[in-house]
């Protein structure tokens, strides 16, 4: 495969996400429209507290495209390995988002508990189930997506559809609580959104933490490496691996692996096995984007010829 197939490649798989992306954009804004109108009409909190994290979810879909389209870009003289790592740098802003929701949903929180108010209607909790069955849909589409990108931001953005989920959840349970006791439990629906608010700082710091390590270049991807170093030595030539470095960027990946030859093996022979090594890893494994391979000789047959 020429590096021409990898970059088409590639970019067809950023095409893929920033359409993932823009189907979570679309569901986002109808879901917050309708969740506003029924908290609204059904005096609910709780379900306005949802509407205020869906519109944030649009706007933070919004800076995963963004990010995506960025990242797509190719290598120039400034950045040699890509532009990449916008990918990682959008999901900071997406969590980034998320905090802020989740802090003006636990202070209005506060405020309605706090001030009395009417039961919420019976009608909400049937708007909140379709909207808990539907987010959880969302949420398995787009993160077989992410998966199958290897994005930590679509993965993001597949974790924001799971706390909408939790949070419409709570709701459910406080307004379920709210109707069944009765006069005195109004701020049922209103502890529910306080407590959602919690549960959406709690998945930000679970969608931040993958990211900042893919910033950082953070060895996380055993299986990954494991899966290298398997067919490596499937390449004639090759007897052994050694460090085994991989960083990500965008949807693709880069590596650092040294390989072991035999000793007697020339200059020549050495850069052919590497050659051939470099392009059986990009076959196999095409997020390959990159493969800097270092050949070290046999320790044993090189001490045979030149004994100590």
């Amino acid at each position: 495969m020429t590096l021409l197939q990898y970059k088409l490649m590639s970019a067809s798989a950023n095409r893929q996400a920033r359409k993932t992306v823009w189907f979570s954009v679309a569901g986002n804004a109808t879901l917050a429209i309708i969740k506003g109108t029924a908290g609204i009409l059904g005096n609910s909190y709780a379900l306005l507290a949802d509407a205020i994290e869906s519109m944030s979810d649009v706007f933070s879909s919004f800076l995963v495209w963004l990010g995506l389209r960025y990242a797509d870009k190719p290598a120039d003289k400034n950045h040699p390995y890509g532009h990449g790592k916008a990918e990682p740098l959008a999901t900071f802003a997406v969590v980034g988002l998320l905090v802020a929701s989740a802090t003006v949903i636990a202070y209005q929180s506060i405020l309605h508990i706090m001030t009395p108010h009417d039961l919420p209607e019976k009608f909400t909790l049937i708007v909140l189930f379709g909207i808990i069955v539907t987010k959880e849909v969302f949420y398995r589409i787009v993160l077989a997506k992410s998966k199958k990108l290897h994005s930590s931001s679509l993965k993001a953005d597949a974790w924001h559809h799971r706390s909408d989920a939790i949070t419409s959840l709570t709701a459910f349970v406080g307004i379920s609580i709210a109707l069944f006791l009765g006069e005195g439990y109004e701020s049922a629906d209103d502890w529910a959104a306080l407590l959602a608010s919690g549960f959406i700082v709690y998945n930000s710091y679970l969608i931040l933490r993958p990211a900042l390590g893919e910033m950082m270049d953070e060895h996380q991807y055993e299986e990954l490496e494991a899966e290298i170093r398997a067919h490596s030595i499937n390449v004639p030539g090759v007897l052994a691996t050694e460090k085994c470095h991989v960083r990500k960027s965008g949807l693709n990946y880069f590596v650092d692996l040294h390989i072991t030859v035999r000793g007697s093996a020339t200059v020549s022979e050495g850069h052919t096995i590497a050659h051939h090594l470099k392009d059986h890893l990009q076959q196999k494994i095409p997020q390959l984007m990159d493969v800097l391979i270092h050949v070290e000789p046999d320790d044993l047959e090189s001490k045979e010829r030149n004994p100590s």
